[in-house]
């Protein structure tokens, strides 16, 4: 007796993953690209941007409460802000696909790759508080008298000598700043868009960097610089800042990795 049933049919395999060279000038399209997008859909970005808004506000309400936890809740918002521009990202690929923005398909997109956000989001968590750690013990070792108020530390960092403070502070946030930039700068646009696993992502996002280093260094210097800038006066800065850099991530995540059908269409035929 033989077995008529038909096996079901294999998965097809995942498109190859193929990054592409970036230059000098990339960055700079990139932010045009999010202000472009941020103007197709004024809505949408106003409500990311108090989002991003009132992330400020809390983290400079902890800075003149609690200074010692400032570093530990700065490298909260950098896990929590990659996470909320998802749905920026959302919105610059369907506006990209043709589609019409909309609001709350940006709040759920994210429900359709749990999975993969998950592994992610414990990833980052575990940088996170090795960072909030590594904070305090820098605070520890230079102000063994006791955590300094809000003004000693305004005084810390311009006291000339303290610089031996003021460079390992900036030394030990910079390395972990490196390591949540170089793992997330294009693996949360990845995951939105291909589905792909979260460490295939992240990989990905590392080789994104360490191939192309000086582009990445000059986007994360963008990015600092337009994200200090927009926190002075009350952090308002952000309600425009935050959106435009959401949007300009999508584009930065198009111009580094080659999308699926821009691959295939690039393979020879057998």
């Amino acid at each position: 007796m033989t077995d008529s049933s038909t096996p079901a049919p294999a998965a097809a395999p995942p498109a190859p993953l193929v990054l592409k060279p970036l230059g000098f000038k990339d960055p700079f399209r990139w932010l045009a690209g999010g202000v472009r997008d941020l103007l197709a859909a004024p809505g949408i970005a106003a409500f990311y941007g108090a989002c991003f808004w009132g992330m400020a506000l809390v983290l400079g309400w902890v800075f003149r409460s609690q200074p010692e936890y400032t570093m530990s809740l700065a490298s909260g918002c950098l896990l929590v802000g990659p996470f909320l521009a998802m749905g920026l990202y959302e919105t610059s690929r369907r506006r990209e696909a043709g589609l019409p923005p909309d609001l709350g398909v940006s709040i759920t997109c994210w429900d359709r790759h749990v999975s993969s956000m998950s592994m992610l989001v414990l990833v980052l968590i575990v940088l996170e508080l090795l960072w909030g750690r590594a904070s305090l013990v820098v605070f520890a070792v230079f102000f063994n008298t006791g955590m300094p108020s809000t003004t000693g530390v305004m005084q810390a960092v311009f006291n000339p000598q303290n610089w031996q403070f003021v460079v390992v502070y900036l030394l030990v946030g910079g390395v972990f700043a490196a390591l949540v930039f170089s793992s997330t700068v294009v693996s949360i646009p990845m995951i939105l868009d291909r589905d792909t696993d979260a460490l295939t992502a992240g990989i990905a996002s590392i080789r994104v960097v360490l191939e192309n280093p000086g582009v990445m260094l000059l986007w994360g210097a963008l990015i600092t610089l337009l994200v200090a800038l927009a926190l002075a006066p009350w952090g308002a800065g952000l309600l425009v800042v935050g959106p435009m850099l959401g949007h300009a991530s999508w584009h930065a995540y198009r111009a580094a990795v080659a999308a699926p059908a821009a691959v295939e269409a690039a393979e020879p035929e057998a």
